[in-house]
């Protein structure tokens, strides 16, 4: 199990376009099984992104099924993805986000009711995953990461951003 630290704002990185990945290879699949670890080490945390823990490099994971927004609903599992390309569709929405890489802070964020994400899996192989409701922002938000952007630049309205709060 190897854990990496997660980088936070003001880090320029994380403003950054990550690098296309193209052939998975050893060193990719070491990546994504880092930030495998380290997301299921993270509390609360749903997602996570190579620029988070300061790779330029266009991988994702995500796995929302133990959410407690998830109780009862189909998702996807645990989704590793490479070099994805998301199209959006449905209703938007406004919801709260957090992120491991702005620690203080929540946002409402507005975001698609529904996507389908196309990429490349841990096997090399082409994946497709679909999404609905909190699956579906996850995913929006771990692409995001990908493209430079954080919940912080997607806030939906003056008043949205917050403090972060604390449960002890």
């Amino acid at each position: 199990m190897a854990l990496r630290r997660v980088i936070a704002l003001p880090d320029p990185l994380l403003s950054r376009s990550a690098k296309e990945v193209g052939a998975i290879g050893e060193d990719a699949l070491v990546l994504a099984s880092d930030l495998i670890d380290t997301m299921y080490a993270s509390p609360a945390c749903v997602g996570l992104a190579a620029p988070q823990v300061g790779v330029s490099m266009r991988v994702f994971v995500a796995d929302v099924s133990s959410h407690r927004k998830m109780k009862g609903r189909r998702c996807n599992g645990l989704v590793v993805m490479f070099d994805p390309v998301i199209t959006c569709s449905g209703t938007v929405e406004v919801a709260r986000e957090g992120c491991m890489s702005v620690p203080d802070l929540t946002c409402d964020v507005e975001r698609y009711s529904h996507v389908l994400v196309r990429g490349i899996g841990a096997d090399g192989n082409e994946l497709i995953v679909e999404a609905e409701g909190f699956e579906a922002r996850a995913l929006q938000h771990e692409v995001d990461h990908l493209d430079g952007l954080l919940i912080v630049e997607r806030v939906a309205g003056p008043h949205g951003i917050f403090p972060r709060q604390v449960y002890r």
